[in-house]
């Protein structure tokens, strides 16, 4: 049999693996800044939707973020543990569970503003690659979802 027939194998001919590499790169990268403000990167991505939104239901939290409840329910307890956000049920359907952000929570934001920028800057990519990446990114999103 011909070596050929293997190619599609080979880790260097993965796209996947490059994706999956700079991924954990790149949350390594935010490691440092996160410890700084007691965040996991899950716990941080979260606090993002909700510094802008103040408050959605854990299931469009989990759309947004692509996560899971599994996922999704031990992050948010650990937020609520730490005083960063609320979670109850809607009054108008108790099977919507929402998430609030507290008043400790949105003091956060203020010590995360710079996290971006830092990392961003670890990263070396132009502004026009750094666009053409995020755009390609959330196309191959949107293809396998």
């Amino acid at each position: 049999m011909s070596e050929n027939k293997f190619e599609p194998l080979k880790l260097e001919n993965q796209m996947c693996f490059p994706l999956y590499a700079a991924a954990r790169e790149v949350v390594k990268l935010y490691r440092p800044h996160l410890d700084k403000i007691n965040l996991t990167y899950t716990q941080y991505i979260a606090m993002m939707v909700l510094w802008e939104q103040e408050q959605c239901s854990v299931k469009e939290l989990g759309q947004k973020l692509y996560l899971d409840s599994g996922t999704l329910t031990p992050v948010l307890k650990s937020l609520e543990q730490k005083g960063f956000i609320r979670r109850f049920r809607s009054e108008s359907d108790e099977r919507v569970l929402l998430v609030e952000l507290t008043k400790d929570g949105e003091k956060l934001k203020k010590s995360a503003e710079g996290i971006p920028q830092s990392v961003g800057a670890c990263i070396g990519l132009s502004p026009e690659e750094a666009i053409q990446l995020y755009t390609l990114l959330y196309k191959v999103l949107g293809n396998v979802t």
